[in-house]
Order: C-alpha cells, then sequence, then structure tokens
C-alpha cells in the first residue's frame, strides 16, 4: 500500500508539473511590457512561495525543540528533525529563487544583480540558511541542536522582510503584483497558470 500511494504521488506531481508547463508557456498570454521573459514568473514566484513555507516548517521545528528539550526529549528530537528538513528543502528552493531572479533580471533590467532590498535579503536570508545547515553538518557536541534552532529562529524572521521590503522600500523589484497599489493585478488567466504551478511546485 505505500509503494502505490508514493507511485500515485509521483504521478500526480509530475502531472501537475506538466500541466503548469503547459499552462505557463502555452495558455498564459503575453506580457504588454516584458514579453516572453515575464514567464519566468511562474517558476521564480512559486519557489518563493515553497521555500517561505519550509522555512516556517524549519521555524516550528526549531520552536518545538528548544520548548520540548528538557521535558519531553522524543518530542524534541522529532521537531528537530522537521527543522532540518524543513531549512533543506527551503534552501533548495531559495536557490532555485536566486538562479531565476537574475535571469529575468537581466533581460528585464539589463543588469543580472543590484543591491536593492528584496534582492539583498533574499541573499541574506539563502546565507542564513546554509550556515545552519553547515552547522548541522560539521558542528558537534550536545549544544549543537540548540544553536541550531536558535539560528533556524533567526533566520526566519528575515522571511517578513524579505515579503515586505518591495513595500517598505523604493527597490528596483517589481512592486506588490497582489495587494499592491492601484493598477496592480494580473490576467485572470495567468493568475490560473501561476496557481496551478504553485501547486505543483508544492506537490514537488
Amino acid at each position: 500500500m505505500k509503494k502505490l500511494a508514493i507511485a500515485l504521488s509521483i504521478a500526480l506531481t509530475v502531472f501537475l508539473l506538466a500541466w503548469g508547463f503547459y499552462q505557463a508557456i502555452y495558455v498564459a498570454p503575453l506580457d504588454a511590457m516584458q514579453g516572453e521573459i515575464f514567464r519566468i514568473i511562474f517558476y521564480h514566484v512559486p519557489s518563493a512561495s515553497v521555500a517561505f513555507l519550509f522555512f516556517a516548517v524549519s521555524l516550528a521545528g526549531s520552536i518545538g525543540y528548544l520548548a520540548c528539550r528538557r521535558n519531553r526529549p522524543e518530542w524534541a528530537q522529532a521537531a528537530d528533525a522537521w527543522a532540518l528538513a524543513g531549512a533543506e528543502v527551503g534552501v533548495v528552493f531559495c536557490s532555485v529563487v536566486l538562479t531565476t531572479g537574475p535571469l529575468w533580471g537581466r533581460r528585464a533590467w539589463g543588469i543580472w544583480w543590484t543591491w536593492d532590498a528584496r534582492l539583498t535579503t533574499t541573499l541574506v536570508l539563502w546565507l542564513i540558511y546554509v550556515s545552519y545547515l553547515l552547522l548541522r553538518r560539521f558542528a558537534a557536541g550536545p549544544q549543537m541542536q540548540t544553536l541550531a534552532a536558535v539560528l533556524g529562529i533567526f533566520g526566519a524572521l528575515d522571511v517578513p522582510i524579505v515579503y515586505m521590503s518591495n513595500r517598505w522600500w523604493r527597490t528596483q523589484h517589481p512592486a506588490p503584483v497582489f495587494g499592491g497599489g492601484e493598477g496592480s493585478g494580473m490576467d485572470p488567466v495567468m493568475v490560473h497558470a501561476l496557481l496551478w504551478n504553485m501547486l505543483a511546485w508544492l506537490c514537488w
């Protein structure tokens, strides 16, 4: 039964990724300003959303470890495992964000990178969690898990800063597409394509 469930999950994920690709490339209309290059949004935004979600998982696990490490050591170890897994997956998807962003920026802005608030805070977020993983890999001793939990909580504090950065400061990065000022938003067909890809990347 377990093998069947895994096989069905894989099949569903592959189908959703293919369907999301079809929606992004062939169904969503061209952006009036950017043309074809805007289609990176269907991979850039979902990868950022999944990264934020798994950094939240890491945050919850880190808090759980610190709360349970003295009274419920078995629960603490389980929470620590969730914290580590969340950080690992979050780093993978944050790496996708930091790869697709410059590809998009090179065509849209004429430069690969600019040290504006959104890009810089995202890079800092990635560096914090890479540091977290390096600590878990190379540090030893009874305090390692505690230090990692503290670092995981500290790193998660950067997530809302990344999200709000283009609302709080003027940035090279585009203004918020959803919930922004007058004229923000997307064509409904684009929104549907984006949501399909967000679901596909989350399943992945």
